[in-house]
């Protein structure tokens, strides 16, 4: 079997920055910082904005703007109703703005998708759009993008990036249905007498606004002023705000665009987004990623969704099974019912079922460690790949010193519980070239693609940066061992 690696590195690059707000926990120091702005003089207001904008201004697109939105949620702290002058706003909105370098410290565990937009190719080419792990400072992890094009012989091309990273807006006020909001709550089991007298005076369909509306009329007009409804309103909340939706305008190059944590759960990072293109029984087509998302405390799978890399819909993910890393959804439906690969024990890996993509309640034992390169854990690489032969699964491995290794196997195209043959030894080890990086020992990926009979798998480098490897599918399905 023939492993080309392509030479290919993808590197993280400091320089990329997006803006931050730079908060002060307590009031009275942003009050003391306002007063010092205040009370300087016009002329030193203007030269001392000036400085900042000649320093920031190439590293930025919209820089005012965001000066601009940063005074807008301090300027309420303001001790004054006196006018101030534009540039005094834009000033006190640079005290409180930082830059982040998204990818500092890495840029790795690459899942790659057939783009939507695949005009204007030569015959044989298609266009890709690579998702990757982006980790900066504090070890916060994002979703970033790339893309690029393979043609018919395999040759790989990236589109070199833009220099510039841009949060999304976010939609203030999705959405929620009633119905599933309280069977949520209900898996939570957080549906208590105080959950119930809110969701009774709530439309079938709220918003957040609403949400809390509702909440601090109850708490002032009814008497709810106990540590049991705070404490149940404040898990509501909590999972209104992890469920929501962010939008990017067409003009923004896809390298441009990242999906920040910004909801309770992700506080900590986004991290691993295995994206696929699924594919409905009626044709339709949509982009649904699993991912991890950490609290500092917790690590809990989210989901993902979207049909054009614009408008992005998080959710949680809901019911029993719902656990530890590493789920991926397959591509389409089975028998009417979406299926999904797990690893709740972090040893093994299962099959689960399900009639709504976001409760999963049952699961069945998959596949156990068996070689000795996979002795210590094995997980999924992202989502199985359909072949003729069956469901082609990229896994991985880790074995002694904490070696990942990447492998695969191969599943029943209708009953995918049945594993029909597995590779004995792994696809891809790290080389003396790839096993030193944050993590030393790791080749992983959230997920490959076929194209001209030729398995794409974009891989990680000891969590560092990420390259590419091109595999006949042939030659690897050849290798495998029956089961």
């Amino acid at each position: 079997m023939h492993v080309t690696r392509t030479g290919i590195v993808i590197k993280p690059n400091a320089g990329r920055v997006l803006f931050r707000p730079f908060s002060e926990e307590a009031d009275q120091r942003v009050l003391r910082i306002l007063a010092r702005v205040l009370s300087i003089t016009e002329q030193e207001v203007s030269t001392t904005l000036q400085d900042v904008l000649s320093e920031f201004g190439t590293r930025h697109q919209k820089l005012r703007y965001h000066f601009l939105n940063a005074y807008d949620k301090t300027s309420h702290l303001l001790p004054t109703d006196q006018p101030l002058s534009d540039d005094r706003k834009l000033l006190i909105g640079a005290y409180f703005t930082n830059e982040y370098s998204l990818e500092a410290a890495a840029l790795f565990n690459p899942s790659i998708v057939l783009h939507p937009d695949q005009s204007g190719l030569p015959d044989g080419t298609m266009r890709f759009v690579l998702s990757l792990r982006a980790t900066g400072e504090g070890h916060i992890s994002s979703i970033t993008f790339r893309s690029g094009t393979i043609d018919q012989k395999g040759t790989i091309a990236i589109n070199t990036p833009t220099r510039f990273v841009t949060l999304p807006e976010k939609i203030p006020n999705s959405s929620y249905e009633k119905a599933l909001f309280h069977r949520k709550l209900d898996e939570l089991g957080v549906v208590e007498a105080a959950v119930e007298t809110v969701l009774e005076v709530l439309p079938d369909y709220f918003t957040l606004d609403d949400l809390r509306r509702e909440i601090l009329f109850l708490r002032r007009h009814a008497h709810h002023r106990n540590s049991e409804f705070d404490r149940s309103t404040s898990r509501m909340l909590h999972l209104a705000q992890s469920n929501y939706e962010v939008i990017y305008s067409p003009d923004q190059p896809l390298s441009e665009r990242v999906i920040y944590p910004t909801a309770p759960n992700e506080t900590n990072g986004i991290e691993d987004a295995r994206f696929v293109r699924f594919t409905e029984d009626d044709g339709t087509a949509s982009y649904v990623a699993t991912y991890t998302a950490y609290d500092g405390r917790i690590f809990l799978p989210q989901l993902l969704e979207t049909k054009d890399f614009l408008h992005f819909r998080i959710s949680t993910l809901n019911g029993p099974e719902v656990q530890n890393k590493g789920m991926a959804l397959f591509p389409r439906r089975i028998k009417g019912r979406y299926a999904m690969l797990s690893r709740q024990d972090g040893e093994n890996l299962f099959l689960m079922y399900s009639d709504d993509l976001h409760f999963w309640h049952t699961k069945e034992t998959l596949l156990k460690p068996t070689y000795p390169w996979e002795f210590s854990k094995i997980g999924n690489c992202g989502s199985p790949l359909e072949t003729e032969k069956g469901w082609l699964v990229i896994s991985h491995g880790v074995g002694p010193m904490r070696k990942y290794s990447i492998g695969a196997f191969l599943l029943d195209l209708e009953n995918p519980l049945r594993v029909i043959a597995r590779l004995p030894h792994p696809l891809l080890s790290p080389n003396e070239t790839e096993r030193d990086g944050y993590v030393p020992n790791v080749v992983y990926t959230c997920g490959a693609m076929i194209h001209a009979g030729l398995l794409i798998l974009p891989y990680a480098m000891s969590d560092s940066a990420s390259s590419f490897a091109t595999v006949p599918v042939t030659e690897l399905l050849e290798a495998m061992q029956p089961v």
